[in-house]
């Protein structure tokens, strides 16, 4: 390897698939400092600010996913698909990268697709225990490809998988001796039990309404609640229950401090996306999970239930959680074995050093 390696990192178009991506950056660069590194992501999604943020350069493609249930929307998709890829062969003649490598998202189709054309050598990074179709095509020529569950040699070459994990935020799963400081950030109660309620930054439909609808039942046991909303929803919430409806209840749009949340929490209520459910393994808490039903494939619910199957979490289908999720929720706050249980086999399925492990891959695809 020579001493100051070229790598390019594609992929976004959602935090699952951004923060792993530049946890990977992070990585190499503690590991080669001299590395130089080029994101290539979709143009207009959040990759394109998140990157930037996070002190790397970024390159858009005018690249989209397939839209469903709209013909009409997808008619310029093979025409942007072409363009891409002829400013990904442009993007790998100007930078020379010495290895590529793919998180998921529209921008790493093409980007991996011109790669494999150039005989660059690189890897895939996939999230999901389902593969995406893109990925799957892609790992035919791919050198490594770095996987968080079992069983995906259904989707790719076995001989070239190795189980890494999900590469995550550090600062995020710090939680140990936190849950003072994470109560008093949020004006609760330490000494009270807390069920934290995440839907991500875009906010959960079904969780909000289940949430809402069983509100009463979350105070009459005296239990605090940290209720991430999304901004999609936010507002509405608000102006139904006023600005400050109860001093157990705090409705956040966005949790900006996701650290000091995971820590004044004793049962998580969370969608099922890979990179929180590789978070919620190193927390090591008692998790509810309600797969997103609108995703490719139905992969949250394959996510979650590789969790269920080790007796680390607790699934409830998005149809029903509307009724069942709060008063599940509340019997295992009360259920000490049930959740003391949960949190160790949800801990033995973390990967602490995921992002170190995978940058030394890539490295290990340059040649010396």
């Amino acid at each position: 390897m020579n001493n100051f390696p070229k790598i390019i990192i594609s992929g976004g178009g959602t935090g699952g698939h951004i923060f792993p991506a530049v946890a990977i950056a992070n990585a190499l660069k503690a590991i080669s400092p001299q590395c130089e590194i080029l994101f290539v992501g979709a143009e207009g999604r959040m990759e394109m600010e998140k990157v930037p943020a996070a002190g790397y350069q970024i390159v858009g493609l005018n690249i989209s996913g397939i839209q469903r249930g709209s013909i009409f929307k997808n008619l310029g998709l093979p025409f942007k698909v072409i363009g891409s890829v002829r400013k990904a062969m442009q993007l790998i003649a100007d930078f020379k990268p010495n290895a590529v490598v793919g998180v998921g998202g529209y921008a790493s189709g093409p980007l991996l697709y011109a790669a494999s054309l150039k005989n660059i050598p690189y890897l895939i990074q996939e999230q999901n225990s389902y593969a995406g179709v893109t990925n799957k095509l892609l790992s035919k020529k791919a050198s490594k490809i770095c996987v968080a569950f079992d069983g995906m040699e259904a989707f790719f070459p076995a001989d070239r998988i190795l189980k890494t994990g999900n590469p995550v935020r550090k600062n995020i799963v710090s939680i140990e001796g936190r849950r003072h400081a994470g109560a008093e950030l949020l004006k609760l109660d330490p000494l009270k039990k807390t069920i934290l309620v995440t839907g991500g930054s875009l906010g959960a439909g079904t969780l909000n309404k289940a949430i809402e609808k069983h509100l009463g039942e979350i105070i009459a046991q005296d239990v605090q609640v940290i209720w991430q909303t999304g901004k999609f929803y936010y507002k509405g919430i608000v102006e139904r229950l006023g600005e400050n409806f109860h001093p157990n209840v705090r409705v956040l749009e966005f949790l900006n401090q996701m650290d000091l949340a995971y820590a004044a929490s004793d049962v998580i209520i969370s969608r099922a996306g890979a990179g929180t459910i590789a978070e919620l393994c190193l927390i090591k808490k008692p998790v509810i999970l309600v797969p997103s039903p609108n995703v490719a494939e139905d992969h949250q619910t394959k996510n979650a239930l590789a969790l269920v199957k080790e007796n680390a979490a607790i699934l409830i289908a998005d149809a029903a959680a509307e009724n069942t999720l709060v008063a599940q929720a509340l019997a295992l706050l009360n259920d000490k074995e049930k959740s003391a249980m949960l949190s160790e086999n949800i801990g033995k399925m973390a990967f602490a050093d995921a992002d170190e492990v995978i940058a030394k891959e890539v490295l290990k695809l340059i040649s010396p």
